[in-house]
C-alpha cells in the first residue's frame, strides 16, 4: 500500500546501511543504573537484577537514531493519527517478512502499550463473562482481568516437560462460560512457542463454543534458534495466521521486547475483522491513549531498519541461553530446566533446593533479584519456580549464576 505522507507525518529514517548491526551488551552496571528504568533502580545497591523483561544491551543503532532525530525536531507533541505515521504499514510489512503472515495496514492501531490494548480489547470486544488464563502466566494477565469486572479463571498448563496448552481444562472452562481466552503466545514465563497443532486444536475448542482470543504475540520475534545438536528449531505461527479465526481473535504485537524500548510507548492491536475494527475504533479516546510520539519514530525505525541487528540478537540470546544451561550443569546440577523455545526468560524449577522461596533467597543470600513463582501462579503450584533474565553479557550472567548457586547451596 502506498501513501504520500502529510505534513505532519514522522518521515522515513534515513539510516546508512552499514551501521553496525552487532548488539552490544558491553554495558557495565553502573552505566545500566544510571539510565535510571526500574530493573536496574529498584534493586539496592550490590544486587544483580535478573527479574523484569528487559534486556542489558545499548540500543539498536537505528532506533536510537530515530530517537535522537525526534528529539532534534521536537517531537514531544500528541501523536499523529495512525494512517499519519506509517506504523501501520511498517507493522504489516515486518510481520509478512518474519513469519508469512499478511496483515492489512487499515487493520493495525497504535497503542500505549500491550497491557493498554488487551484490557481496550476486553472492555471494547468481549463479553462480560469470566476469561481463561493458562498459568503460570505472565503476572498483569492475572491483575487486568478483574480490573476490568470479568471473573478470573485459571487453568493449568500440562505438567509435561513442554508445558502446553491443557485444551481439555480450557474447553471444561468454556462449556462453564467463560468466553475469552487470553493466550500469551510465544508464552511469558514457559517460554513455548505453540506449534500448529496445538494452536489449531485450541482454535477449534473456542470456535465450539462461540469465544474469542486474545493473543499477545510480543515476543513473537524473540524466538530462538535451537541448542547445538536439538533439531532445527521451530518459526512463530501467529495464532491469526490460522484459517478461522479471523472473526474471534484480536493479536497484539510491539517492538519494545525485541528492540528493548517498553517506555517509549507504542504496540499495535491487529482487529481480525472490519466489523471488530470498527467497535474498537468506536472507543472514547480516553479508552485508548498513552502512545507516544517518540515511540511511534522507534517504532518504525526498529520495524524498517532493525532487522539485521535482531537477527544478531537471536544468536547472543540462544548463547546466552545455552551458557545458562552449562553454568546450571556445573553449579547446581540438582537442577533441572528446560531451555526455552523462545523470548530471553528462564523458567526454572528450584524445587530440589528444598527453599520454600527460592527467590527470597536469591535476594537476601545471593545478592540477585529474580521474580518468584508465587506472582506468576497464585495457586501455589508453582512457588519453587523463579523466572530468570537471561538477556544480559556473559560475564554478568556467571555472577547471576554464581549468587543463585551461593544461596541455593546453603
Amino acid at each position: 500500500m502506498s501513501r504520500t505522507p502529510p505534513a505532519n507525518d514522522l518521515p522515513d529514517l534515513d539510516v546508512t546501511p552499514d551501521f553496525d548491526v552487532t548488539p552490544d551488551f558491553d554495558v557495565t552496571d553502573d552505566e545500566l543504573r544510571a539510565g535510571g528504568a526500574v530493573k536496574w533502580t529498584l534493586p539496592a545497591p550490590g544486587v544483580l537484577p535478573a527479574w523484569v523483561a528487559e534486556m542489558d544491551v545499548r540500543p539498536c543503532p537505528p532506533v536510537r537514531q530515530a530517537v535522537r532525530d525526534g528529539v532534534e525536531r521536537a517531537a514531544f507533541g500528541y501523536p499523529p493519527r495512525d494512517q499519519d505515521t506509517g506504523v501501520p504499514e511498517a507493522t504489516a510489512a515486518f510481520l509478512e517478512r518474519r513469519f508469512g503472515w499478511q496483515v492489512d495496514p487499515a487493520s493495525v492501531i497504535t497503542t500505549g502499550d500491550v497491557m493498554a490494548a488487551v484490557r481496550l480489547t476486553l472492555e471494547a470486544l468481549c463479553e462480560e463473562a469470566p476469561v481463561v488464563v493458562p498459568v503460570p502466566s505472565y503476572p498483569p494477565f492475572l491483575h487486568v482481568v478483574p480490573l476490568t469486572g470479568r471473573e478470573l479463571v485459571m487453568v493449568a498448563t500440562r505438567g509435561d516437560d513442554d508445558g502446553g496448552l491443557d485444551l481439555g481444562a480450557i474447553e471444561a472452562a468454556l462449556a462453564a462460560g467463560a468466553r475469552t481466552v487470553l493466550l500469551a503466545h510465544p508464552h511469558n514465563p514457559l517460554g513455548r512457542s505453540f506449534d500448529r497443532t496445538e494452536l489449531t486444536a485450541l482454535r477449534d475448542v473456542v470456535v465450539r463454543h462461540g469465544a474469542r482470543v486474545i493473543s499477545d504475540e510480543i515476543h513473537a520475534p524473540l524466538v530462538l534458534p535451537a541448542p547445538a545438536g536439538v533439531g532445527s528449531g521451530v518459526r512463530h505461527l501467529p495464532y491469526a495466521g490460522l484459517p478461522g479465526t479471523a472473526d474471534h481473535t484480536t493479536t497484539v504485537v510491539a517492538a519494545s521486547k525485541a528492540f528493548n524500548v517498553p517506555g517509549l510507548k507504542c504496540a499495535q492491536l491487529l482487529a481480525g475483522n472490519s466489523a471488530d475494527l470498527a467497535a474498537l475504533q468506536a472507543q472514547p479516546h480516553v479508552a485508548n491513549h498513552g502512545v507516544s510520539s517518540l515511540g511511534l519514530a522507534a517504532t518504525l525505525a526498529a520495524y524498517e531498519h532493525g532487522e539485521p541487528w535482531l537477527d544478531g540478537l537471536l544468536t547472543d540470546l540462544a548463547a546466552r541461553r545455552d551458557q545458562f544451561a552449562a553454568l546450571l550443569a556445573e553449579q547446581l546440577p540438582q537442577l533441572a530446566w528446560s531451555p526455552q523455545q523462545a523470548t530471553y526468560l528462564a523458567w526454572l524449577d528450584a524445587g530440589p533446593t528444598g527453599l520454600a522461596d527460592p527467590a527470597a533467597a536469591a535476594l537476601a543470600d545471593g545478592r540477585v533479584f529474580v521474580m518468584g513463582g508465587q506472582g506468576f501462579d497464585p495457586t501455589g503450584a508453582h512457588d519453587a519456580f523463579v523466572r530468570v533474565n537471561l538477556a544480559t553479557s556473559a560475564e554478568r550472567l556467571e555472577r547471576i549464576v554464581a549468587g543463585l548457586a551461593t544461596a541455593w547451596s546453603r
